[in-house]
């Protein structure tokens, strides 16, 4: 109950309650809204607290499984917030402009992406040398647009699994193109929105840069926690392989040793049989022996 008191009184220095002009609301913002002041609405933080708990637990479970959540902002006061955050826990985002088609028409913006890098490459590794000069400008112009516009999905292999927005309304596109995709998506949501066109909806205010940053923040910590929980899964499965191998490792040369010990017996069984003949060869060359002697004593006799 204090991590949620102190996480309330967070958000409250933040401005995240602050709402848009009544007279703008959305009325399906009507359970969220704690009251109206001065005539601004004043968002409930209580709502927010719960929705935000929820939305991150989610998103935790989404990065535990291993999967992409993209995030979308491209409003100039949550750029800048948006793409730091996303890279700090290499996750795709779009902070320049939603390029129409990003997701419904993937596999065109992945040919995009790779022209892009095949630009990289030729620059970086100098087979642009034998170009003009004018040529090589160009591709880096080229780049630098492209770059702007895709780096943020440059790493991004299939479709991501979950959509986070600031501002859906601002971000209608992407909302539309993960909905007919099925794609989950997460919001923030001012009073001015539809919390129901979000699978999660965050009521907050999304046009304070604090607010954005708070709220971002707290779900970076989430899916942060999610990919720690996935790595400490992995090396704790590999600890598992490795005792497993060493142990089969052991019962193989065990198994060995008593075969070689099997064989050793064996072998000495063998030999026992072996000496009775050799005993009893002296026994075999008696008769001749015999023989040699009379024949020995008939020359001694001549």
């Amino acid at each position: 109950m204090e991590n949620n008191t102190s996480l309330q009184q967070q958000l409250l220095e933040a401005g995240v309650h602050f709402g848009h002009l009544k007279k703008k609301w959305n009325p399906k913002m009507l359970p969220y809204i704690f009251a109206e002041k001065k005539g601004i609405h004043i968002i409930d933080l209580n709502k927010t607290v719960d929705h935000l708990q929820e939305a991150s637990a989610a998103l935790k479970q989404i990065a535990k499984s291993g999967k992409k959540i993209m995030f979308v902002a491209t409003k100039k006061q949550a750029k800048e917030i948006v793409s730091e955050c996303a890279k700090k826990v290499n996750m795709p985002y779009a902070t320049e402009r939603w390029l129409g088609g990003m997701l419904t028409n993937f596999n065109t913006v992945r040919k995009s992406v790779k022209k892009m890098q095949s630009i990289e490459k030729m620059l970086a590794d100098g087979s642009a040398e034998s170009l003009t000069k004018k040529e090589r400008l160009t591709l880096s112009r080229d780049k630098e647009k492209m770059e702007k516009v895709l780096g943020g999905i440059a790493q991004l292999g299939r479709l991501p699994a979950a959509l986070f927005l600031v501002d859906i309304g601002c971000e209608h596109i992407a909302l539309a193109e993960a909905k007919r995709l099925g794609i989950t998506t997460f919001g923030m949501v001012d009073t001015n929105s539809d919390p129901n066109k979000v699978d999660f909806a965050i009521p907050a205010n999304d046009d304070a840069t604090k607010s954005i940053a708070i709220i971002t923040n707290y779900i970076i910590a989430a899916i942060a926690e999610g990919l720690a929980e996935r790595q400490a899964s992995k090396d704790d499965d590999e600890g598992e392989d490795n005792n497993n191998e060493n142990e089969t490792r052991a019962r193989r040369l065990e198994a060995e040793a008593q075969a070689e010990a099997g064989r050793g017996g064996r072998r000495g069984g063998n030999n026992a049989p072996a000496g009775g003949p050799a005993g009893g060869a002296p026994k075999r060359r008696t008769p001749s022996q015999g023989n040699r002697r009379p024949a020995g004593g008939g020359a001694g006799g001549r």
